[in-house]
């Protein structure tokens, strides 16, 4: 030990051992924002999330004006929302992938469309508990399912740098919840609470078609062939054991005496 190691701190210092990491070039914030397959994965999560941004400032003051709820009632609507977006959000990782992120993605943006539509039928507190715990449950899938998709799409459409994609998601996220605040209170006040809620929740059931784009997005030529080449590799392992050698070498001997 004590002599291997001047040996090995005169070869680092006389042969300098290097390693060049050549870093990848990823696909430019331009070059991403136009490709429209993650466009529509982005308006997913914009829109998914414009719904809920929308109630937050403008439920409480509808439940004092048609419920006269308490204080505490206020805060209390939106817990089944955040409970049921931490289920759906761990529970769709997983069997998005089995069913399609595609298909979890167009059912998500179907529930919030009909949960959105319940909300205004809500007589009390306890009326609004189905409607949100629904609506979070169905961000859940759509957040869970959009944003692997996202990773996916430059895998196969660009290089596999994800900085720049992921950056256009959380604009997405962000832009739901700059929109619905800004916008709530205008159009409330213009055609109304539950008419607000209507427009959303079309929007989202209209948008949810469009996910079938995702469900096989075409890929790049020598992106492609290097997928192909992966699919179509085949690794043979041959096992050998003391018996079969031994055969091997007994016929060897047998041909070499004839």
């Amino acid at each position: 030990m004590f002599i291997l190691s001047p040996i090995l701190v005169l070869q680092l210092l006389i042969l300098k051992p290097g390693v060049q990491v050549e870093p990848q070039e990823g696909a430019s914030l331009k070059t991403l924002a136009k490709d429209p397959y993650i466009l529509a994965a982005a308006g997913a999560i914009t829109f998914a999330n414009m719904g809920i941004a929308m109630l937050e400032p403008s439920l409480p003051i509808w439940m004092m004006n048609t419920m006269n709820s308490e204080k505490w009632q206020l805060g209390a609507a939106f817990l089944p929302a955040s409970i049921s977006y931490l289920i759906g959000t761990n529970l769709f990782g997983r069997i998005a992938h089995g069913m399609g992120r595609w298909l979890c993605c167009m059912v998500g943006l179907i529930i919030i469309g009909i949960s959105l539509i319940c909300v205004p039928f809500a007589k009390s507190i306890y009326g609004l508990i189905l409607p949100n715990f629904g609506l979070g449950f169905a961000i859940g899938m759509v957040d869970s399912s959009m944003m692997p998709t996202m990773g996916y799409l430059v895998d196969i459409r660009h290089s596999s740098v994800y900085g720049s994609v992921y950056a256009i998601a959380d604009v997405a996220f962000c832009l739901g919840y700059a929109i619905g605040p800004a916008f709530s209170g205008f159009i409330v006040t213009a055609i109304g609470f539950p008419w607000m809620l209507f427009l959303i929740a079309t929007i989202c059931i209209i948008y949810s078609p469009t996910m079938v784009l995702l469900k096989n997005p075409p890929a790049k030529e020598e992106k492609m062939s290097l997928i192909m080449n992966e699919r179509n590799q085949s690794i043979k392992y041959v096992s050998y054991n003391q018996q079969q050698q031994a055969t091997k070498s007994n016929e060897t001997s047998d041909n070499d005496e004839f």
